[in-house]
This record gives C-alpha cells, structure tokens and sequence, in this order.
C-alpha cells in the first residue's frame, strides 16, 4: 500500500533546491508548494510501464529498480536509484509513455513533483535545464557501458560488474566488505542478465574461490581487486 510520509516537505525542497542552483524565491517557493511524498513498501510498484509520466520523482531514502519486462515474462533491471537522486524524467522531455517501471527494493521514500513545475522552472532558469542535460549525459554514458558488459561478457564477468555496480552505487556496511544492499537472486540474475540457476551457480562459484562470502541475502566482497579483473576480462 502506498501511504503518506511524515518527511517535512520543506526540509525535502531544501535538499532539491540545493542541487539547482540560482533559484528566485518564488521559484524555490513553487517547489515546496507542488511536491508531495509517499513512502513505498518493499516490492511495490513507483510507476509502471506504459504509463504517462505526469510527475518527476527524486528518491529521499530507500533503494529503487528501474527495469523493463523482457521476453518470456523475465524483467531486466536497467539500473538502481540510490537516495538523492532523480528518475522517471526521460519519458517526460522525450513525450512519450514510460518505456520502464520503477520499484522498490526496499521501503522507499519518494517526492512527487509534477512535470509541468520542471517545464516551468526549465524554461525560466537555465541551471534547472543545465542539471537535467548532466543527469541524461550521465545516464546514457551509465546505459552504454551496461549494454557492450551485458552483451559481451560472460556470466562471471556480468556477475562480478553486477556486484562492483552495487557497491559503487550503494556502498558498504560498517565492515566495509558486506554490499549495502540485499538482493534476491532473482534481482541479481535479472541485474546480470543471466538466469537465477546461473546466478546462484556463479555466486557459490565466486565463494568458493573465497572471492565473496555469503550469508542469506548478504554479500560481502572479500577480494574486490579480482571481481576487478574478473568483470575487466569479461
């Protein structure tokens, strides 16, 4: 069920407003007058696929999937949004309907803001534009990586890149080995482009050579500099 957060929405502008820089009052007003906030439980949908985007989300805490569903009823996670970070907004400049869904992998904390107020704020401040053309830039750059490692490596390569995105997105735990984040094998096979029996297969692998250790859903890197040359070869 989607509910209602008690997240200040002006404490949430603020984050906002501080990664566009040079905003009016009133602009900055507008922000907190328009967005709202949600929280998501683990496993529920943020949007779907083929849906019209009538707002832009940035994501306050928890972790989310953006992945599309393949062939045979399997999903291919795209990439993860990690906290601060905005998603959902390639479909409204290119309007057109989501080609993807979003999920959380967690509970999650998302503001709403809808796309009319980016529009506005668009064309009235330049530094809003300037940030949106970065975080498209940087996404492309991200996907066209993803797709030559997907495509081209094998199954050892793809999972080691998997777990190396993961911990350069979410980080580590205290102990700085265990992966900030906890994935079913499902979600890491879907994330590797592989099936779940490779995944599981790959991760004992890795484990056995004492590349990793495993404890149910936690994995935590032991030796990060051969998942290196592993995901570097291919």
């Amino acid at each position: 069920m989607i509910v209602k957060s008690n997240i200040d929405t002006a404490e949430v502008a603020k984050q906002i407003l501080q990664l566009w820089n040079q905003l009016t009052d009133e602009q900055a007003q507008l922000v907190e007058n328009s967005l709202f906030i949600r929280q998501f439980k683990k496993g529920e949908l943020i949007h779907r696929g083929l849906s019209a985007p009538e707002h832009i989300m940035y994501l306050i805490e928890g972790k989310v999937k953006i992945f599309k569903d393949g062939v045979g009823g399997r999903n291919q996670i795209i990439r993860v949004i990690k906290p601060t970070e905005f998603f959902g907004f390639r479909a409204h400049f290119a309007e057109e309907d989501y080609k993807t869904s979003a999920m959380s992998f967690e509970t999650s904390t998302v503001a709403f803001i809808p796309s009319h107020i980016i529009d506005e704020l668009m064309n009235e401040n330049p530094s809003v534009s300037l940030f949106f053309v970065r975080q498209l830039s940087k996404e492309l750059g991200v996907s066209d990586a993803r797709i030559v490692n997907l495509t081209q490596k094998h199954i050892r390569g793809r999972l080691a890149e998997a777990l190396l995105y993961l911990k350069d997105t979410y980080g580590l735990e205290e102990d700085g080995h265990t992966l900030s984040i906890y994935l079913s094998r499902e979600d890491l096979a879907n994330l590797s482009n592989m099936t779940t029996s490779n995944a599981i297969r790959t991760l004992s692998c890795f484990a056995a050579e004492k590349l990793i250790s495993i404890d149910g859903k936690k994995i935590k890197i032991i030796k990060d500099d051969e998942l290196q040359k592993i995901s570097a070869i291919g």
